[in-house]
């Protein structure tokens, strides 16, 4: 069955902290001319996070990462694909300036996760719901309470909170 509402876009880059930036800048403006204007913040914070990763942890010489980002259903998802599987991204406290990042998809996407293969790869994905302009954020995010028990470690990749529901914004009609 095919989606024909399913927006698509794929890039493959060189695994450099320039290519990383490069994938965050091409994401925004796909996004921008797909009219979700309202979804930059969230997914650029969360592809630089992703790219960055497979930069940082998923770097082979001359093994390439992919970004694919698509949209279906309401649900915009993100998927950096590496050539690391034997390197596992691990949500867990940073200490210092660095390592804050899988906490940071935490916060932002409804759920996200690791597909492993073919070998030697692996996806990380993240997904987030969108909503209306204005809906608050567009993640399930771990808010208020939730991002203090997120800090103290309890939490492993596919474990997000549900999302809570967008109130209408006419709620007469």
């Amino acid at each position: 069955m095919s989606d024909v509402n399913r927006q698509n876009f794929s890039v493959q880059l060189s695994p450099t902290p320039r290519a990383a930036r490069l994938a965050r800048l091409l994401a925004v403006e796909q996004l921008r001319t797909w009219g979700l204007a309202h979804a930059l913040d969230d997914a650029a914070h969360v592809v630089a996070e992703l790219t960055a990763n497979a930069v940082t942890h998923g770097r082979l010489p001359v093994r390439d990462f992919v970004l694919r980002v698509y949209v279906t259903e309401g649900v915009l998802r993100i998927e950096v694909t590496d050539t690391r599987a034997d390197r596992l991204p691990q949500l867990r406290v940073a200490e210092g300036e660095s390592g804050r990042g899988l906490v940071l998809v935490e916060a932002l996407a409804e759920r996200w996760g690791v597909t492993q293969g073919p070998f030697p790869r692996k996806t990380v994905w993240a997904e987030l719901r969108l909503g209306r302009p204005g809906c608050g954020n567009l993640g399930a995010g771990a808010v208020g309470g939730q991002y203090k028990e997120l800090l103290a470690g309890g939490k492993e990749p596919f474990q997000a909170p549900p999302l809570p529901a967008c109130e209408p914004v006419h709620p007469q009609w």
